[in-house]
């Protein structure tokens, strides 16, 4: 190890003229057009340049720690600039989705809309100076005990050349969060379906499907807002709900109901803020299930700290269910040609199906670990407010369940963390320096 702290010593004095990354110059070019090289990193390696990952960043910046963060899409926030309908807003008030050290433009909207929220997170980069590497897909990453240090392994295709390259870092971020991929179930039978069928990160808007008959599966926040927008566009939307959901008003007694529930719990145990809920979401709401809409034996509260499962927030979508607007259908059985055979018996034919079934982690894909991070899941093994920090200088921001108020308490720890170390490693090396100018003296003289 004396050898690898005199070699990064080495790296660090070369990087006085650049406090970000220097690289390696062992290029190799293969007649298959690839290139290889070697960048030592001498801080944190961020994987993940959405809000989690700039928030970690804007964090270890202000506490003088460089970072380097690695995109695979060729923007920050992919999933909502990309991946995300058109109509989207946030789902809570904007006090609750703030990034730290930097709020939201006084003039934004309660809930901002989708392109508002991008504007803040592309102005909040900038204020930070974050600058993700885009376009850097990692296939592997590895502690490597021999040398003490992590060895991330990513590939960039510029033109028709892939650059393979290999950051040598002692910190590495996970910041790919819980909506790396979309989910697609099978079903019986999608391949003879002859009408459109796509998973809501593909999903724009209704006007696709404008005098269309349309079924949604799916019936969380995604999957009714999908539905409110299909009624917008004139579309006839119908709603697969297999599971049990709790519908809540997005505002109760002129407060949003997550920011009351939130206050509520300062002062009264969950369990009771929970049916205070229930009680309020059933004079404004009225019985939910007699449309289909079975709520869960727990409380919408205990089931999100159980399970994660977030309750949905009518924005108007409830109404369109009551009056028959849109329909409310039972599991799938199998598709026809247009036809969806459902787990009751009945059959209705199809023009397109939009599948909001949700997202997962990736980090099991590249992430070549097995204590920190579960591989069924991808989620880190110890719950909230613990699974942030894991072995030999590995991290995990937005993977908390709690939307982005968990991420922010997740990248403050991360940084007050590594800044501990990066301080120790200063002295350490000042220390270093002058004993080794001692040395030079006395021998000179």
């Amino acid at each position: 190890m004396f050898f690898m702290e005199n070699w990064w010593r080495e790296v660090e004095g070369k990087l006085a003229h650049d406090p970000l990354l220097t690289e390696k110059m062992s290029k190799n070019f293969s007649s298959s057009g690839k290139s290889e090289r070697c960048v030592c990193v001498p801080g944190p390696v961020i994987v993940g340049a959405g809000p989690s990952g700039l928030a970690t960043a804007a964090y270890l910046k202000e506490k003088g720690v460089p970072s380097l963060v690695l995109e695979r899409s060729n923007c920050i926030a992919s999933l909502w600039q990309l991946k995300t309908y058109d109509r989207l807003h946030l789902h809570l008030p904007k006090q609750f989705c703030e990034l730290p050290l930097m709020g939201f433009p006084c003039d934004f909207p309660t809930y901002p809309t989708k392109q508002q929220f991008v504007h803040y997170l592309e102005t909040y980069a900038e204020r930070f100076d974050i600058r993700p590497r885009f376009n850097e897909t990692v296939e592997h990453a590895e502690f490597d005990a021999t040398l003490g240090f992590w060895r991330v392994k990513s590939f960039n295709k510029v033109d028709e050349v892939v650059v393979a390259t290999e950051f040598v870092c002692r910190w590495l971020i996970v910041a790919t969060g819980e909506n790396a991929e979309a989910v697609v179930p099978q079903i019986d039978g999608m391949g003879e379906f002859c009408g459109t069928i796509k998973h809501t990160s593909l999903y724009k808007s209704g006007e696709e499907f404008r005098g269309k008959r349309v079924l949604v599966v799916g019936c969380g926040n995604s999957g009714m807002e999908v539905c409110l927008d299909l009624c917008n566009h004139n579309a006839t939307p119908s709603l697969v709900v297999r599971d049990t959901v709790h519908i809540l008003p997005r505002e109760m007694l002129g407060k949003s109901t997550f920011g009351l529930s939130m206050w509520l719990l300062k002062w009264l145990p969950i369990g009771f803020v929970d049916r205070f809920l229930l009680i309020v979401s059933w004079l404004m709401l009225g019985d939910t299930a007699r449309f289909g809409l079975d709520r869960p034996k727990l409380g919408p509260l205990q089931l999100k700290n159980l399970s994660g499962k977030t309750p949905v927030l009518d924005v108007g979508t409830l109404a369109k269910i009551k009056s028959g607007h849109i329909k409310v259908r039972t599991g799938i059985k199998r598709l026809k040609r247009y036809t969806v055979e459902f787990v009751d018996g009945g059959t209705e034919n199809f023009d397109a199906i939009i599948l909001a079934t949700g997202y997962k982690s990736n980090v099991p894909y590249w992430l070549k670990e097995g204590e920190m991070f579960s591989k069924e899941d991808g989620f880190p093994r110890k719950p909230f407010p613990n699974g942030w920090k894991g072995e030999n200088g590995l991290y995990a921001v937005g993977f908390t369940k709690r939307g982005l108020l968990g991420a922010s308490m997740d990248a403050k720890r991360i940084a007050e963390d590594i800044e501990k170390c990066w301080k120790a490693d200063a002295k350490h090396s000042t220390s270093f320096s002058l004993s080794l100018n001692n040395v030079q003296q006395q021998s000179n003289s």
